[in-house]
This record gives structure tokens, C-alpha cells and sequence, in this order.
């Protein structure tokens, strides 16, 4: 959808489809929904990947931990294996999400949280497999996932090197194609937690893997400055409405926001340029219209030699500039040059 060098962009879907068909197809279109920059007179493109989360609820929680009530505002169950079960979609469903998302040029993303859950790969082949966080650690699932071949992302909101390196590990086992993604697992993240710093440590301690930044603070600046700070691979949470009943809705992006983050991240990949300075053609009528000359500081009568004394600089930008001060002082002038006005080369012997 994009060229290999942009920024890839993974819309978090999860499980924002409140256990529906309808909803998930409707998050999936809006994130198709075209981004117009009319300043500029273009068209922003759009994110590369929609990723939905996929359970077995067999290797969930312990028994007495699904068979706990769940109070809250965002149950769908009474207890919290009802809820769960609520929320998920089965192996047909994800392929018939994985089939819609591709027919509208995205890559299709799925977190697997268990072993069971690689019976989805008799259906379709994810383009990416996602870690969660809360599996960094969970060597056996990181095993079996590697085995497939699937390009991997590890995300390492509850990680330390340790954790991150015993993972690593396990996964090269198999190969080694492998996105790292910064993250901290506070929803949402606080500001003194966001710690983008380890972006550049990542880069730095493992450069032979693409590395990222999974976010879950409020708001687009933390992605975008990632993308800034080397970020290769952005993934945000999305949503119809922020006000949804379900514990991730508050902190994902609804259709406003996806577009701003989007346009952000998309004008700044264009931003960054090559290393070197320059004078770009884009500016050179500014150059010439702002830009200052070298000018009389009073009436030159013909036939007058210019000294030091009788110049200054004004706009515009299209005659001596003062390092070439000597191309001028000292020589006469070959018709009368009123005061306040621009000295060219037709002025002067």
C-alpha cells in the first residue's frame, strides 16, 4: 500500500469489536476512509495493517480466575470467562476479517495468545504474528509461533533485557525476522513512564532487527515523536467511539484522531530530507523577494565611484549580495542610481 521505506503503521483492532462482525468490519473501514490534505493538495497514506487479538480461552486465566465475577462498567459477562467469551471471534471469523482487510490493501496482523490458538493457520497465513507483552516470557507459545516462519513482533511493555533477550532467543531458533516494539503496559501511559529513550536503545543494542514503538498513551504526539526518534513500525489502537463500552476504548484513537496521527506521521516522513544543507528550488522565490542587496544609501549621480559609506542592504534578494561588497565599492556608476534603491550589474562599471 505504501513504499518499503514508510513508516508501517498497524491499526490495533484487538478485541474494540465487542465481540461483533459488524463493528470489526466497520473499525476495518474506517481506517480506509481517505485522508485529504487539501493544503498541499494530497492524499495521506493511510496505515499499512489492521491487527486483531485471537484466544483460547482453554489457556486463559486459572479456573477460579474465569469463574470470577466481574463488576465493572465494561463486563459482557458476569463472570470474567463470560466476558471473554463474549468478546471472541472464532477461527472463521478472523478469516473472513483477514479476507476484507485484505481486498482493501492491508496486511492483516494477529496476536495469538496460545498454542490452541495456531489452529487459525489451517484457514489463512496472518502477515505478521504479534507477542503480546504478557507473553514476552511465555518461551513455549514464542517457540511454537517462531516454527511457522511468520515474521514476528515482540512487544516489551513488561520486559527487561532479560526477558527481551531470552526471547530473542527462542524465536531465532527458527529465523530471525523480527520487529521489536518499545511499549509500557500502563493504560494509558503516563507521560514520566513513556520513556521514548529506549527507542534509541533498542536501535542501538539490537540493530540487526526492525524496531518500533507500540503506544498506549493518550493523544498522537508519543508515535509521532517515536517515528522522529527512528521508529520504524508505529502500532496504535483504533475505534469506532472512544466511548464505547470496553476497557481498551477510552484510550484508542477514534476516525479524528487516526486521521491526525496519520497526516503527522505521513508530512514528517516526508520532512526528514537527506543530510546535507542546501538551497532547495521550492524556496528560491522567497530568496529573491526577502533576501537582501546591496543598495545606495543615497542618490549616486553618474560617473560617481561608490564607496564603503554610500551602501546598505535591502530586498529584494536579486542583486549583490555583501560578500561581493568589492564588485561594487569603488566602482562608478554609469547612470544615476536614486536613493534606497538595489545596485545591479548594469548600474555599475
Amino acid at each position: 500500500m505504501q513504499n518499503s521505506n514508510s513508516i508501517y503503521v498497524i491499526g490495533e483492532v484487538g478485541q474494540n469489536h465487542n465481540g461483533s462482525m459488524d463493528i470489526a468490519r466497520r473499525i476495518i473501514d474506517m481506517v480506509a476512509a481517505d485522508i485529504p490534505e487539501p493544503l498541499f493538495d494530497i492524499s495521506i497514506p493511510k496505515m499499512n495493517a489492521v491487527k486483531f487479538t485471537r484466544r483460547d480461552l482453554k489457556e486463559e486465566l486459572s479456573r477460579s480466575q474465569m469463574e470470577k465475577p466481574y463488576n465493572s462498567p465494561h463486563s459482557f459477562g458476569a463472570t470474567y470467562g463470560e466476558h471473554r467469551a463474549f468478546l471472541e471471534l472464532n477461527d472463521e471469523q478472523h478469516f473472513e476479517l483477514y479476507k476484507y482487510s485484505k481486498s482493501l490493501g492491508f496486511d492483516f496482523v494477529e496476536t495469538l495468545c496460545a498454542i490452541g490458538c495456531l489452529s487459525m493457520l489451517k484457514l489463512f497465513k496472518p502477515d505478521k504474528l504479534k507477542v503480546a507483552s504478557r507473553d514476552l516470557t511465555n518461551l513455549p507459545l514464542l517457540d511454537a509461533l517462531a516454527e511457522t516462519q511468520i515474521p514476528i513482533i515482540l512487544s516489551t511493555g513488561m520486559a527487561g533485557k532479560k526477558e527481551l533477550d531470552e526471547a530473542l532467543e527462542v524465536v531465532n531458533r527458527h529465523h530471525n525476522n523480527i520487529t521489536i516494539l518499545h511499549c509500557v503496559s500502563q493504560y494509558p501511559t503516563h507521560p514520566q513512564n513513556v520513556n521514548l529513550n529506549s527507542i534509541t536503545y533498542l536501535k542501538e543494542s539490537y540493530p540487526t532487527y526492525t524496531v518500533g514503538y507500540s503506544d498506549h498513551t493518550i493523544g498522537i504526539a508519543a508515535p509521532v515523536a517515536a517515528v522522529a526518534m527512528g521508529a520504524r513500525v508505529i502500532e496504535k489502537h483504533v475505534t469506532l467511539d472512544r466511548n464505547m463500552k470496553g476497557t481498551d476504548q477510552a484510550g484508542s484513537l477514534g476516525p479524528d484522531g487516526i486521521k491526525r496521527m496519520m497526516r503527522d506521521i505521513r508530512l514528517l516522513e516526508m520532512s526528514f530530507g537527506k543530510k546535507e544543507i542546501f538551497i532547495d528550488p521550492t524556496v528560491e522565490s522567497s530568496r529573491t523577494k526577502l533576501e537582501r542587496s546591496i543598495a545606495t544609501k543615497r542618490l549616486i549621480k553618474k560617473g560617481e565611484t561608490l564607496k564603503l559609506e554610500d551602501i546598505h542592504m535591502l530586498s529584494p534578494g536579486d542583486g549583490f549580495k555583501w560578500s561581493d561588497r568589492s564588485n561594487v565599492i569603488g566602482h562608478k556608476a554609469l547612470k544615476e542610481i536614486p536613493q534606497d534603491e538595489v545596485i545591479y550589474k548594469a548600474d555599475i562599471e
